[in-house]
């Protein structure tokens, strides 16, 4: 309540001049102060009783409020009382004041209504709180409305947030109107507000994350940004910073966050500090995460077990992530569960990971059991691949939907390869789309797949392009196979003759072939020789051959052959032959023929026939029965 009434002031002190030659000590200088202060109260209240007996009415009103501030309710009554039936509003208004401390509501009442007639915006403010705790809203609105419409910040912000509770859009305008008054609360609330405003149009202000055993996550809301790329502050920040400078913990907290988002990483480790030194665990949380980003961990950690202390889960989590990174398994789970303790249900999820990683599977499904019931989609995701691994896909199957419809990408394709290995594939592809849409790779590249197969070719070139985009390097392959097909026919060149341009179905052949796919790398390599350039076709040759490619090392020995290099030639067919390449054993008989080496030759002869192709066999059965004729001549 207002104890200070409309012409009531605050009375300021000097300070004293340290006589000559002196010098004071802190403490000293604080106790002067102290003194310069009781002093000045003093000769203020010897004036105002003089003035009082000498008749003047506001100064028995002002006194009055002096006493009454200073807790003298026996003192203070007997003045404002007097000022009050000699007409003063302001001592009205604090006479209900020290009666309502004294448990006379409606006395006190009575009193802010006389004073609220009279023009007082205090009087009207604390009146229309009154009638709002009484359960009289219509006349607590009418009350508080007076002393809105007066200009006093406090009435503004009551009346705000009644409206607002009535789901009223005035609301605004008064909490508005008492931020702009200096109101720090009703700043705060009028920042979250737009901020909430803000990202219906835009995304959710998000908290940090908690980490999957082993780290976390920062998310935050950020400002509106310039065309030169400096991003603005949106309006919600302005109050945020209004209110945060007025000393609003979580005011602070939002600023913080905002900050971090943009980038603005050093003032928003100022914003969590002040917010966190004033006992927001939240901040503490958040200064903890920046100073780990920043490699700083064990001041995080400081800061983590601070919050952890005063409940936040997610702090927990942290501290549990930082000891499993560091081994210390006991320590990390005593963490997780003080997550758990504080209602953190990523406490239990993390515990399961880490008997995960011991090999504890029968207490990694109880904690994944006891996250997902709580709603956590990830554990439930996890619980099910658990159940599936061990053999239970009737189990696993509930587990992955409840996932799924609970928003998990993974789950949604986990569903799609379930379905798939019943054969079931128009429901996996629903399955396989939907994760699609939310961005999984491997789930675009399967819905790409099926619709190459059922012959749309453009829906499969837009779901490749998303996968190969992701980092899919099947799907990178695929697509340049759909790109490579309508290609038309490139002019022959002379090896040697190397022709520079590079087509995008080569550019995502290449980018494949970089991430070790092995038909990429032997395609790149094709058309490399294509192009003339024996050099580049030779390097993406070995590499697929290296890696086990039996086309790559057919070509490679051809390529080699060309070159007149017969011998290498032959230790790359003869790798080739030995994986099961036909036309590599084909080659090696003809090899062994022409240098007379019969039997060889018939050997790998025999080894083309059984291998095919059908052409392949034709020829190597030729190439046998000659060669056995000759062997019998």
């Amino acid at each position: 309540m207002d104890v200070m009434g409309d012409k009531a002031t605050l009375f300021e002190t000097g300070r004293f001049v340290q006589p000559s030659g002196e010098e004071a000590t802190p403490d000293e200088s604080r106790d002067e102060a102290a003194d310069a202060v009781e002093t000045g109260e003093a000769v203020e209240e010897m004036r105002l009783r003089l003035a009082a007996e000498a008749g003047d009415v506001e100064a028995v009103s002002v006194l009055g409020a002096m006493l009454l501030r200073r807790g003298d309710l026996d003192g203070a009554e007997p003045h404002l009382r007097a000022a009050t039936a000699e007409g003063d509003r302001a001592a009205a208004n604090n006479l209900g004041v020290l009666l309502h401390q004294r448990g006379y509501p409606d006395e006190a009442a009575g009193w802010w209504r006389v004073a609220a007639v009279a023009g007082s915006a205090a009087a009207a403010h604390a009146l229309g709180r009154h009638c709002r705790e009484c359960g009289d809203e219509p006349a607590a609105e009418y009350w508080l409305r007076q002393s809105a419409e007066q200009g006093h910040a406090l009435g503004a912000y009551a009346l705000a947030d009644l409206l607002e509770h009535r789901g009223d859009a005035a609301a605004e305008r008064w909490m508005r109107a008492a931020a702009e008054r200096g109101h720090r609360e009703a700043a705060y609330r009028l920042a979250r507000a737009l901020d909430l405003k803000d990202h219906e149009h835009g995304g959710e202000l998000g908290e940090r994350g908690s980490p999957p055993a082993g780290g976390a996550s920062g998310a935050a809301a950020g400002g509106r940004g310039h065309d030169n790329g400096v991003p603005a502050r949106s309006e919600a920040e302005q109050w945020y910073r209004q209110a945060a400078a007025r000393g609003h913990r979580r005011a602070a907290l939002h600023l913080g966050t905002i900050l971090e988002k943009r980038g603005d990483l050093k003032e928003a480790g100022r914003w969590y500090l002040t917010s966190a030194k004033d006992g927001e665990a939240r901040a503490a949380c958040a200064l903890g995460f920046l100073l780990r980003d920043a490699g700083d961990t064990e001041n995080a950690a400081v800061w983590w077990l601070r919050a952890a202390q005063d409940g936040d889960g997610n702090a927990a989590n942290a501290l549990g992530a930082l000891h499993a990174e560091r081994g210390q398994t006991q320590t990390a789970e005593r963490w997780y569960r003080a997550a758990m303790d504080a209602g953190d249900d990523n406490g239990a999820y993390n515990l399961a990971l880490l008997c995960v990683e011991q090999g504890r599977t029968a207490q990694a499904e109880q904690w994944y059991r006891r996250a997902a019931y709580a709603g956590h989609r990830e554990a439930a995701n996890a619980l099910a691949v658990l159940l599936l691994q061990g053999g239970d896909t009737a189990g696993a199957e509930p587990w992955f939907s409840k996932a799924a419809e609970a928003g998990s990408v993974d789950a949604a394709f986990n569903l799609g390869i379930l379905f798939a290995g019943r054969g079931e594939e128009a429901v996996a592809l629903r399955w396989y789309e939907r994760a699609a849409a939310a961005g999984h790779t491997e789930a675009a590249l399967q819905v790409g797949i099926a619709r190459l197969r059922d012959g749309d070719e453009q829906e499969a070139e837009r779901h490749l392009r998303c996968a190969a985009g992701g980092g899919s390097a099947e799907a990178a392959y695929r697509l340049a196979a759909v790109l490579d097909a309508r290609r038309p026919p490139q002019p022959a060149h002379e090896l040697g003759e190397i022709v520079h341009e590079k087509t995008e179905c080569e550019e995502w052949y290449e980018r494949a072939a970089t991430q070790g796919h092995r038909r990429a790398q032997v395609r790149v390599g094709m058309l490399a020789a294509a192009r003339g350039d024996v050099v580049e076709a030779a390097r993406w040759y070995r590499t697929a051959a290296e890696a086990g490619s039996r086309n790559g090392a057919f070509n490679l020995g051809l390529l080699l052959a060309r070159e007149g290099s017969e011998p290498e030639a032959a230790v790359w067919w003869t790798r080739a032959a030995d994986a099961g390449h036909g036309r590599a054993a084909l080659r090696l008989a003809l090899v062994y023929a022409r240098r007379g080496e019969l039997a060889e030759g018939q050997r790998w002869a025999d080894r083309a026939v059984s291998l095919g192709p059908a052409e392949v066999a034709e020829r190597a059965a030729r190439l046998r029965d000659a060669l056995r004729e000759e062997l019998s001549a």
